[in-house]
């Protein structure tokens, strides 16, 4: 194994670029081991694998070459990854003989960054541990429509055209259209050829097109034949492109998060160590934008699920059952909720709030729908499994709203949480048909049933239970009631549901297979 010390001695690195190869994962992190009982060296070192020198060489040759940190990064940490904890385990419990400590080793905290020379607050020059206020370069977040959500001074005023304000509305946002707004020009050509790739993998030519809509014929028509000819960008988590912005030489450097996509424009010659180590902190890079993404008005679905009687359970359950069966439900549904594009919103108490928004791949009302129907089921099975397990009788249910409107979205935010706020009456409308439903039923209003595709539609089973002779119930298909035409007694006029007395909604029984050729 090799010390810090030595690794810096033998390949002529400094301490700030080893602390980058690590972070990037290019390197291990180091295994803190005494390193003898001296009294005059460190107490602990930090020591690296046999192979560490062989690594870091092989990078220099790399760099020599011509790659970008980037292509390294890709080319390099997967392989790291490779090496398995057993790996690191095995060192730290027999670890070889130790050399003599040098006269001034440098000490290791465990998995810690190593320390380093006073560094810059900004990016502009080479700062190795900054945050989204300090890019002194052009940087912006798009959602993956393309559609901006956030962008810095220098990309207001170097890229953006000196753009005032985001437009309301997610179709003003569009990306191309503010690229384009003047026509394609020298210093926007490439940077819109670039974007064009990232959108050829994630947009069908028709939504493309729409989101090209408002600039002018010229721009538009060049904008098209672009897309048919471009080669999709594939999606990786960092990558890098050097692009000509007119006369200027500009690295695009690009993350790609579920949350968006955010980019950055450095000089050419800038280091690229710095950029992707910042760029390598995914979780505090994409925690950063979310809380400066601005305020913008939205199509969306909104859904409401809550438990039922989950008052009358909570006082039969210890705190500790209650508490593992609402990490149960959560648990069961979060991967539902994720395969269908949910956006987790605040709710108070034990339901849940999950908002649909437009996607560039599926229909998001149908999203909504699809994800109720699932998550049904997934609480059949979740609650045969506490019968099982509790020995009651009690049946669980997650009863469910769901509406759609145009709303603003933006975030709360505290210094350790990000959470995503609707403003409006559709959050409201969603609750209230959620306090309606019963039984695990599901819920939805007759605007959002009519504006699915008729693919999506003629999918869904929908109607409304009505009590027929003899004490049946029979299902109308295909039909809406006023919440308060469907409460009886005097309930519908009061209380929660007296907002939406007078909303139609149906019932999704279920949701069937796609039509052949569909």
């Amino acid at each position: 194994m090799y010390s810090s010390k030595d690794l810096i001695d033998k390949t002529d690195i400094s301490r700030a670029t080893l602390n980058n190869y690590i972070s990037l994962g290019l390197l291990s992190k180091p295994v803190v081991l005494n390193p003898g009982t001296g009294t005059d060296g460190p107490r602990q070192l930090g020591f690296f694998p046999d192979d560490s020198i062989e690594r870091i060489r092989e990078i220099q040759r790399l760099k020599r070459e011509g790659a970008s940190m980037a292509g390294i990064v890709a080319r390099m940490a997967i392989r790291g990854a490779e090496r398995s904890s057993a790996q690191q385990q095995a060192l730290a419990i027999e670890p070889p003989p130790m050399p003599a400590p040098s006269p001034a080793p440098s000490t290791v905290a465990p998995a810690a960054a190593f320390p380093s020379e006073p560094r810059s607050e900004t990016l502009s020059d080479t700062s190795l541990r900054v945050t989204i206020e300090d890019i002194a370069f052009p940087a912006y977040m798009v959602n993956h429509s393309l559609e901006l959500c956030w962008y810095n001074e220098a990309a207001r005023q170097q890229i953006f055209r000196g753009l005032d304000k985001l437009p309301p509305t997610s179709e003003g946002r569009s990306l191309f259209r503010l690229l384009a707004a003047g026509g394609v020009e020298a210093h926007t050509a490439e940077l819109l050829r670039f974007h064009v790739g990232q959108a050829k993998s994630r947009l069908t030519p028709n939504r493309f097109a729409d989101t090209c809509h408002g600039v002018d014929p010229e721009a538009f028509a060049w904008l098209q034949r672009t897309f048919a000819e471009a080669s999709a960008e594939p999606a990786r988590p960092v990558s890098d492109a050097l692009l000509s912005l007119g006369t200027e030489l500009r690295r695009a450097y690009v993350s790609i998060f579920r949350e968006g996509i955010f980019v950055v424009l450095t000089p050419e010659q800038h280091e690229a160590d710095s950029m992707l180590e910042f760029l390598a902190r995914r979780d505090e890079v994409i925690r950063g934008l979310l809380q400066r993404r601005m305020p913008v008005l939205t199509n969306l679905a909104v859904l409401v699920a809550d438990l039922q009687g989950s008052v009358r359970i909570c006082s039969e359950l210890p705190p500790d059952e209650y508490f593992a069966l609402i990490n149960d439900i959560w648990a069961a549904m979060g991967p539902i909720f994720r395969k269908y594009h949910g956006t987790h919103g605040k709710h108070v108490g034990d339901g849940m709030v999950y908002y649909f928004f437009p996607q560039p791949d599926s229909d998001y009302l149908f999203n909504a729908l699809t994800c109720a129907t699932e998550i049904r089921e997934e609480m059949k099975r979740l609650s045969k499994r506490w019968q099982l397990q509790k020995n009651w009788l009690n049946e669980l249910y997650l009863n469910t709203g769901i509406t759609e409107g145009q709303e603003w979205l933006g975030t709360f935010r505290t210094t350790t949480a990000v959470e995503f706020v609707v403003l409006g009456d559709t959050i409201n409308q969603a609750a209230r048909i959620s306090d309606f439903a019963r039984f695990g039923g599901i819920w939805v209003t007759k605007s959002l049933i009519g504006k699915l595709s008729h693919e999506s539609r003629e999918r869904v089973r929908y109607g409304v239970r009505r009590a027929a002779e003899g004490g049946r119930e029979v299902v109308v298909p295909s039909s809406f009631a006023t919440v308060a035409s469907l409460v009886e007694g005097t309930e519908g006029a009061n209380g929660k549901l007296r907002d939406i007395a007078t909303l139609p909604i149906a019932e999704i029984m279920d949701i069937g297979e796609p039509r052949d050729g569909a």
